[in-house]
């Protein structure tokens, strides 16, 4: 049986690439949304730098979806064009670890790593682990954890 999950095609030659990827870490899907358009496109030295800056409270990270009941910030900077922002840490966390490896692996190639940039940057739905708690009166309540999938192509300019 074929593997039910590949990379993107992105027509991009494989050995400028590098690639990671983090399967069913328990992170919000809604805040790595959010987190991995906020870098899709960057260096990879200035998505490091932001993402250190926003785990440290000196920027907010811009919300573009998911951002019901996100306050304005006075720290996101106007070339997002948004105003509601939060600070997802662990989402966070786990992308700078992703990043990492990519980083990693495109440098085993043999690329610059000053002149990597981030070419694809997605989150997606990972398995969920399904529990159920039982309660008074021969009920139960569901106690469903829902996981992520992280995905990281970087190249060389």
């Amino acid at each position: 049986m074929p593997p039910s999950w590949t990379y993107p095609n992105l027509n991009v030659d494989e050995a400028r690439t590098g690639k990671a990827v983090k399967r069913n870490v328990t992170v919000s899907l809604r805040d790595l949304y959010n987190v991995c358009k906020a870098i899709r496109g960057m260096k990879v030295t200035e998505a490091e730098k932001f993402l250190t800056d926003v785990l440290e409270g000196k920027q907010a990270l811009p919300f573009w979806k998911h951002q019901r009941g996100a306050a304005h910030r006075s720290n996101i900077s106007p070339k997002w064009k948004v105003k509601s922002g939060r600070y997802p840490r662990k989402a966070i966390k786990y992308v700078l670890e992703v990043l990492s490896y990519a980083k990693a692996n495109a440098v085993s190639k043999g690329l610059s790593e000053e002149r990597l940039k981030i070419l694809h940057a997605a989150a997606h739905k990972g398995i969920t682990i399904r529990r159920y708690m039982p309660r008074a009166f021969g009920r139960s309540t569901r106690k469903f954890r829902y996981t992520s999938n992280i995905e990281i192509v970087v190249g060389e300019v």
